[in-house]
């Protein structure tokens, strides 16, 4: 019986961080949140062009693999859609994060054919960008595909 203001469910739900030792959390200081640092990653034109996705690195003062998202209306004029294209690309790069290295901060702009792709191909195409951008080193890339099922042939899909 729980004591009293103390819910059932407090005793049973194990919210102590995953055993595998990669912290897979995207906390506030982990994210880019002014337009200026937006701005000056832009600015630098490092780019790299998938069919999900664009990633843009920055370089300077204060990075440290943050994340900034971009979903405009060229990917669905709902907000809904925008919000789960987003939702899909935060995922995968809080997965991805614990194999990269750097002092980099990342921009991922959405593009409308991550609605209707898969999980694992969303997952390929980061790493695939990742290593052309060369945030990833090869073992990290060998331990993230063989972490998320990927094949070794996932290359060859692009």
């Amino acid at each position: 019986m729980p004591k009293p203001q103390q819910r059932e469910s407090d005793c049973s739900i194990d919210s102590s961080p995953p055993t595998s030792g990669l912290d897979r959390c995207l906390s506030k200081q982990q994210r880019l949140t002014r337009s200026s640092l937006f701005s000056e990653t832009f600015s630098q034109k490092k780019k790299w062009v998938g069919r999900f996705m664009i990633l843009w690195l920055r370089e300077g003062e204060g990075a440290a693999l943050r994340i900034g998202l971009v979903t405009s209306k060229k990917v669905h004029l709902r907000a809904n859609k925008r919000n789960f294209a987003r939702r899909r690309l935060r995922e995968a790069y809080r997965h991805l994060r614990p194999y990269f290295h750097g002092d980099f901060d990342v921009i991922l702009v959405g593009r409308r054919s991550i609605l209707s792709s898969d999980w694992k191909e969303v997952l390929s195409e980061l790493l695939k960008l990742a290593t052309k951008a060369g945030i990833i080193t090869e073992d990290n890339l060998e331990k993230a595909k063989q972490e998320f099922g990927l094949s070794n042939d996932w290359k060859q899909n692009y």
